[in-house]
């Protein structure tokens, strides 16, 4: 089959080929609906224990750093909402490493399909919506507890947030995932900035110091996943004192990271030389 022309096709076309392999898994799980509901509800709960902790340290202060429980609330449904998200779609990319190691990655690279495609929705597991609809719960309550004058602005902005915070995430989990095409094993750094980057955006950026902050802005740029359009949407200032702009980028800072992602990605299968045997 010969590859779509254009870069609108190619697009078309790495989306219907995930769609038909996440289909597939799909279909293979719901064969199973008891044993999927339990794992989805388990998933569901222990998501919920991230948060449990939040209720905790609130049970004994009005404030964190400034800010209350729902104004911690949107920032954890935001930040857990988006990783949750681009956890379903490009989780499985994190198995690249053992198919680079194992030269099994010729089988994808020869399919009339993207190969990022394929690895993507590879083993898709509906159960990783668990923590999606935890989230979104989360965020949900957060939404009616806030103390905001809601302006078409603000309103606009989560949506915006949540979708520019999911491909934001959807870059780093492909981006560190194409280290492994020269180092063997990159979970950790995978996990460190994808699940650690979340667990650090649930919680108010005046915690950190301002090094640390500084660092999630002009290095790796997880403050445009929900910290930056969050200070417009709760109308705080920022501990930083940057210009206004930098609340309403996260529309390019999504762009660039995949952008980042796609050069890494490419970069990578251009490095790849199987396992010569």
């Amino acid at each position: 089959m010969a590859e779509p022309d254009g870069p609108a096709a190619r697009a078309g076309w790495a989306v219907r080929s995930w769609w038909l392999i996440a289909g597939m898994w799909i279909r293979s799980t719901m064969a199973y609906r008891a044993s999927f509901a339990l794992s989805l509800a388990a998933n569901t709960l222990v998501t919920f224990l991230d948060f449990a902790v939040l209720l905790l340290m609130f049970a004994h202060t009005r404030q964190l750093a400034g800010w209350t429980l729902a104004e911690t609330g949107f920032l954890y449904g935001t930040s857990s909402a988006a990783l949750g998200a681009a956890n379903v779609l490009v989780g499985s990319v994190g198995g690249l490493g053992e198919r680079v190691r194992s030269g099994s990655l010729d089988t994808m690279l020869i399919r009339p399909a993207p190969a990022l495609a394929q690895l993507a929705a590879e083993r898709f597991s509906l159960r990783r919506l668990g923590r999606l609809l935890q989230a979104l719960a989360v965020l949900g309550w957060s939404l009616t507890a806030l103390d905001v004058h809601w302006t078409w602005d603000r309103v606009l902005m989560v949506p915006v947030l949540l979708l520019c915070g999911t491909l934001i995430f959807c870059a780093l989990f492909i981006g560190c995932s194409c280290v492994q095409f020269w180092w063997g094993e990159a979970a950790e750094l995978q996990n460190s900035l994808t699940y650690g980057g979340a667990t650090l955006l649930q919680y108010p950026p005046t915690v950190f110091a301002r090094e640390l902050v500084a660092g999630t802005v002009f290095g790796v740029p997880l403050a445009f996943v929900n910290w930056l359009p969050a200070l417009h949407v709760l109308g705080r200032p920022d501990p930083l004192g940057l210009p206004a702009a930098f609340r309403f980028a996260s529309p390019l800072a999504a762009a660039l990271c995949l952008l980042a992602a796609g050069l890494a990605w490419r970069t990578g299968l251009r490095a790849y030389r199987s396992t010569g045997s």
